[in-house]
């Protein structure tokens, strides 16, 4: 499974074509993760009520990261690798918290959290 950082799904909603052939084959495939976080940052950008509801149509369809105690856990996780110091916000570390629960990969286009998850390679994508 894989959890798509909210700049990646902005590349594939675009049709920014080297994302949208791949994620619609993940999509297809019911391998993508969906993240409330995530989905939150993509509804406050969303332009119009179209595009609102391609959003809500995705959330709505896609399987879900178990987010019980996700936003604690990752402040926990945070604070122990003083990642707000390294310019590395909250919901990183939610998606980061969220992927090893999962046993779930990312794929991010973020250079602060790829940097990052290069300690970690088996949740890169």
């Amino acid at each position: 499974m894989i959890i798509l950082d909210t700049s990646v799904w902005i590349e594939f909603l675009k049709g920014k074509r080297s994302y949208f052939t791949a994620i619609k084959a993940l999509l297809e495939n019911r391998q993508i993760l969906a993240i409330e976080c995530v989905f939150g940052e993509l509804l406050q950008g969303a332009k119009n009520k179209r595009e609102r509801e391609t959003i809500v149509l995705y959330w709505d369809n896609l399987p879900k990261v178990n987010d019980e105690e996700l936003w604690i856990e990752a402040g926990k996780y945070s604070f122990a690798h003083r990642l707000i110091s390294k310019g590395v916000g909250l919901i990183d570390c939610v998606i980061i918290v969220a992927a090893r629960r999962e046993n779930a990969r990312i794929w991010s286009i973020d250079k602060k959290l790829n940097f990052l998850l290069k300690k970690e390679e088996k949740y890169v994508i």
